[in-house]
């Protein structure tokens, strides 16, 4: 799966637009720290059941891509600051 968009979403009415898995209140950002945290996937999946394994993997891609994200930003702020 290359398109996390499929299982993540943000709006701004929802979840003070932070990223959540499409039709539910789950922020993206408990299920990574919970996997930070050492967390199985098993216990994600008891504690949000409407979860499968690809809004996981979903999860992971959004957050592989946010140091790139982040970079531009500071690469932006650090050129006008010039």
């Amino acid at each position: 799966m290359r398109n996390f968009a499929t299982y993540i979403t943000s709006k701004p009415t929802v979840c003070h637009g932070k990223p959540v898995f499409k039709n539910t209140r789950i922020m993206v950002w408990q299920v990574l720290e919970m996997l930070a945290a050492g967390e199985s996937v098993n216990d994600i999946f008891r504690a949000y059941p409407r979860l499968t394994k690809k809004h996981i993997t979903a999860a992971l891609q959004l957050a592989a891509q946010l140091p790139e994200v982040r970079g531009s930003f500071i690469a932006q702020a650090h050129a006008i600051s010039r």
